[in-house]
């Protein structure tokens, strides 16, 4: 019986194969090449992600921020495959360029670079590059980029979004800022590590010592506290030094002020009514120490009992300091709240 059954089933695959339509065995054989192709090509993607994971890692060992020109940009962030994350610092370091924002920026940068270097949490789900315009002029061209420094998030997959670009202006640069922008963008959380400074405990410790040794030096005569001239010059300079917005740079941390680096033009005013430059804040503290001033002096003219022309002149400077600087402030506030209708004298 067994050796009958074996050449029925020969018989019986001699009849299936006579059954199947004719051409079919090249269809087959391309179907095979193909899946055979289609298993090597996802091999070599496979490969080469892991080499370029493998050189960012290398990069990663030695600096926390490695520098990149145009061919690396394109091969390591541009080009698939890749299933990392990079946020990218668009800049201009180089002395010529004169962009102390961009240093400013860096130094953020870098000490938030270290904090994921050496956190805990490091893994090869996230990079951080840096671009140099004269490093990498044409990458700066390629994403129309005309301004730095500038933060952008290159997810793993698809194209960035707006959201992906750090909204420098309106945010400041401090690295907690970013670090938090990067934890919505890649759910990805840094703890920002700082190196210790002390200068604001010396500095502290000097004004201490400072006010300690006055009033030992004037033991003898305290009058000096009691003046209500000093204490009111005291007190305006901490209400100038508030209402100019001291301590909304002191928390958000913006640029000193903005230098464009194709055409060298360096604004003071921000443009947008969410943000501000620390030199915005100098001049509306300017602005407004004067307005004062033309105030004490307006209220000089009207209580004092002196000469009569005196007052008079006292008079016309104090109202030519509110005229004017108030004008001015006015159209700060113009240029920055759009579409405000109202101005005076200066536009």
């Amino acid at each position: 019986m067994g050796a009958r059954a074996a050449p029925s089933r020969r018989r019986l695959a001699g009849r299936r194969l006579r059954y199947l339509p004719a051409g079919s065995f090249p269809l087959l054989l391309l179907l095979l090449l193909l899946c055979i192709q289609l298993g090597g090509g996802q091999k070599k993607k496979e490969n080469l992600l892991a080499e370029k994971v493998e050189q960012l890692m290398e990069w990663s060992s030695r600096r926390s921020i490695f520098r990149m020109n145009g061919d690396k940009f394109r091969k390591f962030i541009k080009a698939p495959p890749r299933n990392y994350s990079m946020i990218v610092m668009f800049t201009a370091l180089q002395p010529q360029r004169q962009c102390s924002v961009c240093r400013q920026a860096n130094e953020e940068y870098q000490i938030l670079a270290n904090s994921w270097r050496y956190s805990s949490a490091f893994c090869n789900k996230l990079f951080f590059s840096m671009v140099d315009y004269d490093e990498g002029t044409d990458v700066f061209q390629q994403l129309n980029m005309n301004s730095a420094p500038t933060f952008m998030h290159f997810p793993p997959k698809g194209r960035p979004k707006r959201a992906d670009t750090f909204d420098l202006q309106r945010i400041g640069f401090a690295a907690e800022q970013l670090a938090k922008w990067i934890a919505d963008r890649t759910d990805v959380h840094i703890r920002v590590f700082r190196p210790p400074n002390y200068s604001g405990t010396i500095a502290l410790a000097l004004l201490v010592s400072l006010v300690g040794g006055l009033l030992y030096l004037r033991r003898n005569n305290l009058e000096f506290i009691y003046n209500k001239t000093g204490w009111a010059m005291v007190s305006l300079c901490i209400v100038f030094a508030m209402t100019s917005g001291q301590m909304w740079n002191h928390i958000r941390g913006p640029p000193y002020a903005h230098k464009n680096p194709h055409n060298g033009q360096v604004s003071y005013i921000h443009g947008s009514s969410q943000a501000q430059f620390v030199a915005e804040s100098h001049i509306i503290l300017v602005l407004n120490a004067a307005i004062t001033m033309g105030m004490v002096l307006l209220n000089e003219a009207a209580t004092s009992k002196g000469d009569v022309g005196k007052r008079r002149i006292i008079c016309l400077v104090g109202l030519g300091l509110v005229v004017f600087f108030f004008s001015f402030l006015l159209s700060i506030f113009r240029s920055k709240y759009h579409g405000y209708p109202y101005s005076f004298l200066i536009k």
